[in-house]
């Protein structure tokens, strides 16, 4: 799969994440058949900005809920848009990520 191809299939499945959901970069990946490219995921999702309205790149985390990407929301922004979903966020970390977790290899089957 070329960088390009890549890049396209995981704005793909970010456009999928429900309103009130969070996945992680490795969740995607693994979605992917690339289990050890969250790395890449997060590249994916950097080089796509500006973000369009129809990708919710916001509500792509790391594996344990922190907002590692929430450089590229300038400021709060991105802890913002999460709290606008219902989503419980205090100090860069979502509150019950579980509870909140969406996993496309079991949704999107």
């Amino acid at each position: 799969m070329t960088q390009e191809i890549f890049f396209e299939n995981v704005i793909e499945v970010v456009k999928l994440i429900p309103k009130g959901r969070v996945t992680s970069y490795g969740a995607i990946a693994a979605y992917l058949g690339t289990k050890s490219s969250s790395r890449m995921v997060g590249w994916a999702l950097n080089h796509s900005h500006p973000n369009p309205i129809d990708m919710p790149a916001h509500r792509v985390v790391n594996r344990i809920g922190l907002l590692t990407g929430k450089r590229n929301f300038g400021g709060e922004r991105m802890a913002e848009l999460l709290i606008a979903e219902g989503i419980l966020v205090e100090n860069d970390q979502i509150i019950n990520f579980n509870k909140h977790f969406w996993d496309p290899s079991i949704e999107l089957i």
